[in-house]
């Protein structure tokens, strides 16, 4: 097998992260180390799958853990590739929707995870989403925030075309300054700082990069049919569905929240107040706990 070019973060930009003292988990997937944390409950215990998406990592999912711990939960946060502690390849072709999800998919088969609740945001839902989809027989719920499934069909917002053009021209992406600027509360610097830890050069920034530009346009291409199909399968499936959604989100805002969860065959949403886009940052223990009792009550 071919080696993929890829940068390997030192690991020492990971020390003393505020507020995640989680030891990674590591593997080897296609000639990468990908990593993940795995907290809380017993082997058998019920399964939260927490996917981040762009441009944020398992960081992310901090503030979230703790209560999900308490309610018994096992909580599986994975690195996508090119982001956290996961190695992070430097071309930005190797870098398509079907490896994405391949990627995700052998952690899970890997992990052999059952009964599992697939918690989503952003770029992680269509990942999460059609990972699910796809090995059905390993779900129990969805939990879905502040994202979509992409199928070519809808106008994406002038806020979020205005990040897409940015990233598009700027090789040295400020991951910090992008994260920041969609929550909707302070960040302190030591937050700030976490989220720059994973991407300390251009070479490392490359699946930052990539990301935006696979979200198909047109709703004829391959990665718009096989969404086309995952939005279906989602909205026959019968598993319980929540939706969770910031009230200020600059990039996906309220109405695409209604529209997402009226198309899977959810609730309306659940609002998070006084959040931005990245609304676990700003919010995180209040998401942790209302996931966690929707799950107690479910």
């Amino acid at each position: 097998m071919n080696q993929t070019p890829a940068y390997r973060t030192p690991d020492d930009r990971f020390a003393d992260l505020p507020g995640f003292a989680y030891e990674p988990h590591y593997r080897d997937w296609e000639g990468l180390r990908l990593a993940h944390v795995d907290t809380g409950g017993e082997p058998d215990a019920p399964v939260a799958l927490l996917l981040h998406g762009e441009p944020t990592w398992s960081f992310l999912w901090r503030k979230v853990i703790p209560p999900l711990v308490a309610a018994g939960y096992r909580c599986v946060a994975p690195d996508l590739p090119g982001f956290g502690r996961s190695d992070k390849p430097t071309d930005i072709a190797w870098y398509t929707y079907d490896r994405m999800t391949a990627s995700l998919q052998h952690l899970i088969e890997s992990l052999d995870l059952s009964e599992v609740t697939f918690v989503v945001h952003d770029w992680g839902g269509p990942i999460g989403l059609r990972a699910a989809t796809e090995a059905q027989e390993r779900v129990k719920r969805i939990v879905a925030m502040d994202t979509g499934i992409f199928t070519g069909t809808f106008k994406m917002s002038d806020n979020w075309q205005t990040f897409a053009d940015f990233v598009a021209k700027t090789e040295d992406l400020p991951i910090g300054f992008l994260v920041k600027g969609a929550c909707a509360r302070e960040m302190p610097d030591e937050i700030f700082a976490a989220y720059e830890a994973p991407f300390p050069e251009p070479a490392a920034k490359a699946g930052a990069r990539a990301m935006p530009p696979l979200i198909p346009r047109e709703e004829t291409t391959p990665d718009a049919r096989t969404g086309q199909r995952v939005l279906e399968a989602l909205a026959n499936a019968d598993w319980p569905k929540l939706v969770l959604w910031a009230d200020k989100d600059p990039v996906l805002p309220t109405k695409l929240g209604e529209a997402f969860a009226q198309r899977i065959g959810a609730d309306a949403p659940l609002w998070i107040e006084n959040a931005g886009h990245f609304l676990q940052e700003d919010a995180g223990e209040q998401i942790g706990q209302t996931i966690a009792k929707w799950l107690s009550d479910d």
